[in-house]
């Protein structure tokens, strides 16, 4: 006889601290202080241990922040909980749509890790008019044992040409100092 799968409450997707940690009506104006943002969520993360090191932002014009995410994969048990996709869900479920830019306006996301296969996946179809990256994948892969696995040998090249403009290896060192520190406290990857 097979046993009944249990039904479970939805659990909350964003810790509780994030409430507490970011001010949604503050403009992040620059890619410098947009990248601060999603290192800063992926060190706190790490500080709550509420998730892997890694943290995303999605922002519209002007710099307003629409949505934050961090790694939630273990605490959600979904492999699907990655930063870039709870913010990008959160930001179109804050505007009301899936493709963030069908509306006019430009979005960034902006991110503490270059983005995975399944992340870039959901990049493309996003409506995102820049991403931001902090760490590069070979970082993420040697500093804290991710596997990022496969992408398109020019995806930044691909993202640009679908409209995405790719800008790569802001506050590297800072993404970097996150990744080792979640390694170095017994960090499981995944």
């Amino acid at each position: 006889m097979t046993q009944p799968v249990p039904i479970l409450r939805p659990a909350p997707v964003l810790p509780a601290w994030v409430a507490a940690s970011v001010d949604f009506a503050h403009a992040y104006n620059g890619s410098g202080a947009q990248i601060r943002l999603a290192i800063t969520l992926a060190g706190l993360n790490v500080e709550h241990a509420t998730g892997g090191p890694f943290g995303a932002a999605v922002f519209a014009d002007g710099g307003r922040l629409v949505a934050v995410g961090v790694n939630r994969v273990e605490p959600l048990r979904s492999s699907l909980a990655h930063a870039e996709i709870v913010a990008l869900v959160g930001a179109q479920r804050h505007v009301g749509r899936a493709r963030l830019n069908a509306g006019g306006g430009h979005y960034t996301l902006a991110t503490s890790a270059q983005p995975c296969c399944q992340c870039y996946g959901a990049i493309v179809w996003a409506g995102l008019s820049t991403l931001l990256i902090a760490a590069r994948a070979e970082d993420t892969e040697a500093l804290a044992g991710f596997d990022e696995g496969p992408l398109p040998a020019d995806w930044a090249g691909e993202l640009m040409r679908r409209g995405v403009r790719v800008v790569r290896d802001l506050e590297r060192g800072a993404a970097c100092a996150v990744l080792t520190r979640y390694q170095a406290g017994g960090g499981v990857p995944y």
